[in-house]
């Protein structure tokens, strides 16, 4: 190929990047203006007062005897920090939403470089990728957060009355929401490597001792409390996700075949 079809080439990708990454933002904005308009049922769900949830915590503590959700009481230090969290608010949920939809374009952006087979692959795990986003965000608010929270609440109460931000509030659940949410792809991502060819089963079985303590860097990374208890909320659940890698790795595995001799 000439250097002019080369950069003939590169222009072109470059350009769908471009387009991609507009309708990105604009996908990105419209759930955005769609969550500030919802601002106070999403903000009731952060601070756990929904009644929508109310129901499945209640059912969580009777039966399941997991912690109950905490009572905050939030407070806004300067004057434009209540503006500030309406927007961060509005933006965060708008990226939790869209998610899904930037893995696709993600996904688009590269296809051209699969073959046909691995396309079909693709368009075959994407629906999975979305919905275990979905589990891994609601696995998170319902089991995590609350006694993360409580635990950070209660640490050195006795002490000192804490008086906790709003801002600060915010940031804390809408990271462990988001983070959560993207360690859940892990199983999805390693089966569709195993797919390819790209790991095999017996490589990700030796690795185990790997995980397990790649799990609780994790978990220690994403916890926002330095207590073990909490920490192993994330880290078990996440060393579990590798093992049904594995096993989904086995059931969809084909090894990568070798060239052919030569005549």
């Amino acid at each position: 190929m000439s250097s002019i079809g080369k950069s003939v080439t590169i222009l072109g990708h470059l350009a769908e990047l471009r387009d991609r990454l507009v309708r990105s933002v604009i996908a990105i904005a419209i759930t955005t203006v769609i969550s500030l308009i919802f601002y106070n049922q999403v903000f009731d769900l952060l601070t756990f007062e929904s009644e929508l949830t109310r129901p499945i915590f209640d059912f969580i503590v009777n039966k399941l005897h997991l912690m109950a959700p905490p009572i905050v009481q939030l407070y806004a230090i300067e004057m434009t920090e209540n503006f500030g969290v309406f927007m961060k608010v509005g933006l965060f949920t708008g990226i939790i939403l869209v998610i899904p939809y930037l893995i696709y374009e993600l996904v688009m952006f590269v296809s051209p470089a699969l073959t046909a087979k691995e396309k079909r692959y693709v368009y075959t795990i994407l629906p999975w990728v979305s919905m275990m986003f979905i589990v891994g965000v609601v696995f998170a608010y319902f089991i995590i957060l609350p006694p993360a929270i409580n635990f950070l609440l209660t640490f050195g109460s006795d002490i000192a009355t804490p008086q906790i931000r709003i801002e600060n509030y915010v940031s804390v659940v809408t990271r462990l929401l988001l983070a959560i949410g993207l360690v859940f792809e892990l199983p999805v991502l390693i089966t569709f490597l195993a797919r390819l060819g790209v790991v095999s089963p017996k490589w990700l079985v030796e690795k185990r001792k790997w995980a397990i303590i790649v799990a609780f860097v994790v978990g220690g990374l994403i916890t926002p409390t330095p207590d073990p208890v909490n920490q192993c909320l994330v880290s078990v659940p996440l060393y579990l996700l590798y093992e049904v890698s594995i096993w989904l790795a086995k059931l969809v595995y084909r090894k990568k075949k070798s060239p052919a001799p030569a005549a």
